[in-house]
């Protein structure tokens, strides 16, 4: 599973970044997690407000930090 954090590294991407890898260790589960910085790359994905959480190439979460809760439910269950 691959997880990308996309934001150009205000305090609220850094936060959903360490909210992420914070709950992928506690999960045990096998995932990548890359941090998207650059402007053009997040606006190929389709997202154009920050910070955003795509997970396996769908945009789960624009424009706020997401809940450990729903950052699990996303790792765990894929939805």
């Amino acid at each position: 599973m691959e997880i990308k954090i996309c934001g150009p590294g205000c305090a609220k991407c850094n936060e959903a970044f360490d909210l992420a890898a914070k709950v992928i260790a506690e999960s045990g589960k096998d995932v990548t997690l890359t941090k998207i910085t650059d402007f053009q790359e997040i606006a190929q994905l389709g997202v154009f407000s920050t910070p955003a959480v795509v997970v396996e190439n769908e945009i789960k979460c624009v424009g706020k930090v997401p809940t450990q809760k729903e950052l699990l439910s996303w790792i765990v269950d894929g939805s």
